[in-house]
């Protein structure tokens, strides 16, 4: 062990982040799966974790108890060099540049995954998906397309490009 508690095994191995970006109904959950896999990854995300504790899925304050201590495991995981898939949406520019930012610091690379998705198609998917109770209106998914911080390309190129 290093004085900085790094196993000196691990010298040379480093973690990824990958930032899942998007809308509702945007694919998050699909990409995110999909990397997990290809990437022998951990995917790290809101909605599973609040439904295995029998928390509401709107219920703002326990989504951000999930995501502050998936956030602690993933930077576990990054300093010993593990790729994790956050699909947390990352709606806004000041979040996504934290968790870059932070992740840097722990020695990993990041990467970023826009799912830019046209709102009409968004609808479509949502209401075939069907799964959320109370289910998303047209006037939400309105609501949050104008909250939505799009990444720029001034904001693309402080991210990694693709591993694959």
């Amino acid at each position: 062990m290093t004085a900085n508690g790094r196993d000196d095994r691990l010298r040379g191995v480093r973690g990824c982040l990958i930032l899942v970006c998007g809308l509702p109904g945007s694919g998050k959950t699909t990409t995110a799966t999909q990397l997990a896999f290809h990437r022998r990854g951990l995917r790290l995300g809101p909605d599973e974790w609040m439904a295995e504790l029998g928390a509401n899925v709107w219920d703002s304050r326990m989504r951000e108890r999930i995501e502050s201590l998936q956030w602690s495991v993933a930077e576990d995981l990054l300093r010993i060099g593990v790729t994790v898939i956050v699909e947390w949406g990352t709606w806004g520019r000041e979040e996504r540049d934290a968790l870059r930012v932070r992740a840097r610091e722990l020695g990993a690379s990041v990467e970023l995954r826009y799912l830019d998705v046209p709102l009409d198609e968004l609808w479509r998917r949502i209401q075939a998906r069907d799964i959320e109770d109370p289910p998303i209106k047209q006037s939400d998914l309105d609501d949050w397309a104008k909250l939505f911080q799009e990444p720029d390309d001034d904001e693309t190129h402080l991210y990694d490009p693709p591993a694959e």
